[in-house]
């Protein structure tokens, strides 16, 4: 694999560079970065309709539906010139979950109603894996759906449900059968949140902030036309989602970020003369952490460029997802190492108070803390390490 950028590279580079440093303003910086959903959710979609604008909004997505038709090279420089100032990822429940979904295994009828809504961002989403009791084994769920003339009744919950209080939509895997494998008798369905019988129950996570819901749904009617696919064969839909999943949670440019962080502030800490960063225990550590980094990245730069030829991700999915959300908490606890005994003494803008120690330690508490999901959600990297050895190894 080729890794020098061409000149047409480095040309887009520079316009991608020049977009974000006039798009990404400080007002849309400050409302993105407050810990208040209600500020920081529409500040989300305001930036994701500038980045639909430009037209690059969905850069996975094949050009007949909206996306950028990119190459690896320039869909890796636009992830590093994202991550390298700090700006977040777009949500993905739409974007880089269902979109593709609907777009591989959707209707004519339901491409037209969904995609471009999703691409402008006019509706946000939610997912609906995960239940009390069936997390990691997900072939175990049991919120039920029962046919009844033109559409389904629903009944059970849906539980780690990122953002729903916000969702218009939420696309969701049910039971319609009892029959056979507990893989067979799932199907895929697309339900309007705004439905009667449905509640979201808020959930507030380690870090303080509440992202999370428990959803329930009793007697939710689902119009038939809403279900993905073949009924009874939902399973099929939900790995191909995962498997897009598990490749963006990889976060490589974002870890690549992290570190940056750290080099920067290892830097400025000083105990007896010596600067926290010239240490040589510390200093194996960051160099571990990069090297790891480095090796993660090029197998991204491989999937990416596969899937830029028309590949889908398979096995290296859980790959990414195994060694990225790993890596990202190394990078979260050695942040806090550098915030010390300092970080998080109390909350930046804490009132009638001052903050004690460095002012990056509360950010860092927080993702510290919520960072501790990485391994488990989009699937647990104990589960992944069980594709891999029957995917791969065939064992």
């Amino acid at each position: 694999m080729d890794t020098a950028f061409a000149p047409e590279d480095i040309a887009f580079r520079d316009e991608v560079a020049a977009f974000f440093d006039s798009a990404f303003d400080k007002d849309i910086e400050s409302r993105l970065s407050d810990s208040d959903p209600a500020v920081f959710q529409p500040a989300i979609i305001e930036w994701q309709k500038r980045l639909f604008e430009r037209g690059w909004i969905a850069p996975g997505w094949p050009v007949e539906h909206g996306g950028t038709g990119w190459d690896a090279s320039k869909a890796f420089i636009f992830e590093t010139e994202r991550a390298s100032r700090g700006i977040g990822d777009v949500s993905p429940f739409g974007l880089k979950m269902v979109g593709p979904v609907l777009y591989e295994f959707g209707t004519d009828e339901q491409k037209e109603r969904f995609l471009p809504k999703i691409l402008a961002s006019d509706e946000w989403w939610c997912q609906g894996y995960s239940e009390p009791g069936s997390g990691s084994d997900l072939a175990s769920l049991k919120t039920r759906a029962v046919r009844d003339g033109d559409d389904y009744v629903i009944n059970g919950a849906k539980i780690w449900t990122t953002y729903a209080q916000f969702a218009d939509w939420i696309f969701c895997l049910v039971r319609t059968s009892t029959e056979g494998k507990k893989q067979e008798g799932i199907s895929f369905l697309l339900i309007d949140m705004h439905s009667p019988g449905i509640k979201v129950n808020p959930i507030v996570s380690i870090d303080g902030h509440h992202s999370l819901n428990e959803v329930e749904f009793k007697d939710v009617r689902v119009p038939v036309a809403n279900r993905i696919g073949d009924e009874n064969k939902g399973w099929t839909y939900a790995k191909a989602l995962l498997a897009h999943e598990r490749t963006a949670i990889a976060g490589v440019a974002d870890s690549k970020r992290g570190v940056d962080l750290i080099k920067k502030f290892a830097s400025a800490e000083v105990n007896g003369g010596t600067r926290l960063i010239d240490e040589p225990l510390f200093q194996k550590r960051l160099s571990d952490l990069e090297l790891d980094l480095m090796a993660l990245e090029f197998t991204e730069l491989r999937v990416l460029a596969s899937l830029a030829s028309g590949g889908a991700p398979g096995a290296e999915s859980s790959m990414l997802k195994i060694t990225g959300t790993e890596i990202q908490q190394a990078v979260q606890e050695l942040t806090m190492d550098v915030a010390a005994y300092f970080q998080g003494v109390l909350p930046k803008g804490a009132p009638d108070s001052e903050v004690l120690g460095h002012e990056f330690g509360p950010g860092a508490f927080t993702s510290f803390m919520y960072g501790r999901a990485a391994t488990i959600y989009g699937g647990s990297n104990e589960v992944q390490k069980n594709i891999i050895a029957k995917a791969v190894l065939g064992l």
